[in-house]
């Protein structure tokens, strides 16, 4: 499998802590990938761009709902959006059940650039394809 081509990668990061949308917005732009920041699940799926992205990296815990309940409505809903769980705070029952549920990736915070990469190399597999316009 070949390195996914950032510049047709659409990327959602959802993340309570500002730092990190920052900071993970910047580093995926420096890899080229087009990148939008939500500071929550819901303002995810009330934006109405779902559709939009190729994946979606998200925090594990974050008040209203989870990264692990945004993943479980997506899949109940038929949605197959890779989507990759970051948390500071990884058990391994929280990633077996991110894992069966369908995430593409579980990475515990701090991670290193070449992690995420990675996981997005290992989603990419996945990703929907829009079509052109």
């Amino acid at each position: 499998m070949s390195d996914p081509d950032p510049q047709f990668c659409n990327i959602a990061i959802v993340d309570d802590d500002e730092a990190v949308r920052v900071g993970l917005r910047s580093l995926l732009r420096s890899y080229g990938y087009a990148a939008s920041a939500y500071d929550s699940a819901l303002a995810l799926l009330a934006s109405g761009a779902l559709g939009d992205y190729h994946c979606v990296i998200t925090d594990l815990q974050m008040p209203g709902m989870s990264g692990i309940e945004l993943l479980e409505q997506l899949r109940a809903g038929g949605n197959r959006l890779p989507l990759i769980l970051m948390t500071a705070f990884p058990e391994a029952t929280l990633c077996k059940r991110a894992l069966q549920g369908g995430a593409s990736c579980f990475l515990s915070k701090p991670f290193e650039a070449n992690e995420l990469l990675r996981c997005l190399n290992q989603a990419s597999g996945s990703f929907p394809t829009h079509a052109e316009e």
